[in-house]
């Protein structure tokens, strides 16, 4: 039987991430809740929730980690193509509830979704504080592709994207990546690595260097505490260089 330490209500410290699983890879903690404050804590840490709406709160912090420096950004000839047409119109946090709840939809590939009511409730307190971050693909009035995720110091956290329309949620990503390019951040935390985010340019690094990467771009939580983020706005557009 697998053994990970039980977090109550009342407790707040996560284990070190150096205590994680190998397998499955990257299983730290269970229990808890999802406050703004656990929230912040654990993403300062390198911890993010993940589990099925029939489980505990499961609290991970894998290695390998995919994460993707915004320099290393690749777009293909294909992606290229539908950024100089214009596709879609990219806008940041104007929708954020229905890009999480697009999010949330089961896949063709997967009848299920980790992201549950209590989840999406969670991010959408941690977006009205704002620490959570959308950027949204429109065709029309219509969103076609979009994502979410959280921003602490000079590190994005991506959490989930969705794409109706063929590379809207690329296009997002682009636009994601271009803006934060702009603002000095350093990286992109992807979680873990699928062909999706690979084709964009993502890569593993181990956990002590995604660790040393956190101590160097993410204000420890009491400096977190005191600020006051706000939403946020694009203002990069995309060009050929």
């Amino acid at each position: 039987m697998i053994k990970i330490p039980v977090l109550g209500f009342h407790t707040q410290d996560f284990p070190p991430i150096e205590h994680a699983l190998d397998d499955p890879n990257g299983l730290l903690a269970a229990g808890g809740d999802l406050s703004p404050k656990r929230l912040i804590d654990a993403y300062s840490k390198g911890i993010f929730p993940w589990f099925d709406k029939d489980q505990p709160i499961l609290w991970w912090s894998p290695s390998p980690r995919a994460v993707l420096f915004p320099d290393q950004l690749h777009v293909s000839r294909s992606l290229r193509k539908t950024l100089r047409k214009g596709t879609y119109h990219v806008t940041m946090d104007t929708a954020f509830a229905q890009v999480i709840r697009a999010c949330s939809e089961p896949r063709h590939y997967s009848d299920g979704t980790w992201i549950t009511k209590d989840m999406m409730a969670a991010y959408t307190r941690l977006h009205e504080l704002g620490f959570a971050h959308s950027v949204e693909a429109w065709q029309g009035n219509h969103l076609v592709g979009g994502l979410y995720g959280i921003a602490l110091g000079r590190m994005y956290f991506g959490e989930s994207m969705f794409s109706r329309a063929t590379d809207a949620s690329k296009v997002a990503f682009v636009h994601l990546v271009g803006q934060l390019k702009a603002w000095g951040f350093e990286l992109i935390d992807c979680q873990v690595e699928n062909p999706h985010l690979v084709s964009l340019g993502s890569t593993n690094i181990d956990r002590a260097t995604f660790k040393e990467l956190l101590h160097n771009h993410v204000p420890a939580v009491t400096e977190l505490a005191r600020m006051e983020p706000r939403p946020w706005s694009l203002d990069w557009k995309y060009c050929e260089t």
